[in-house]
């Protein structure tokens, strides 16, 4: 079976705070011929470890790599790569992924009113714009 696993499916198989569903994640997981990780679940996942389960960015750096390492996963590993840069450097994985997106949609500029997002994302070589 080819599957899209929902950020919950993959919080259960890291986190295993309940664990029946997390028996039920990772047999599912596990099973699955084809694992398909959207960006959109993959920043979830991230916040969902940060600010829920108190993970630190190596911890949560540490479990996306784990999932972009896994042969049957399928990600748009560039756009993952982006927000690791990020996450690494001391930002949210997110903003990585969003710059990398935007840069894949023709954008040139990455622009926002978070100081800290602006500064890491301009110190990897990107133009950035600080809003105020």
């Amino acid at each position: 079976m080819k599957i899209t696993a929902d950020t919950n499916v993959l919080i259960r198989a890291v986190v295993r705070d309940d664990e029946r569903q997390a028996r039920a994640a990772s047999r599912l997981l596990k099973n699955a011929e084809l694992i398909a990780v959207s960006l959109p679940c993959l920043c979830e996942f991230a916040w969902v470890l940060h600010r829920l389960y108190h993970y630190d960015r190596e911890e949560i750096a540490v479990a996306i790599r784990a999932l972009l390492d896994t042969a049957r996963v399928a990600v748009n590993h560039p756009a993952a790569e982006s927000g690791l840069a990020v996450l690494e450097a001391g930002g949210d994985f997110a903003d990585g992924v969003i710059a990398f997106d935007g840069d894949w949609l023709g954008s040139s500029v990455f622009a926002s009113f978070d100081e800290k997002a602006v500064s890491l994302l301009a110190r990897q070589g990107r133009q950035t714009r600080l809003l105020t």
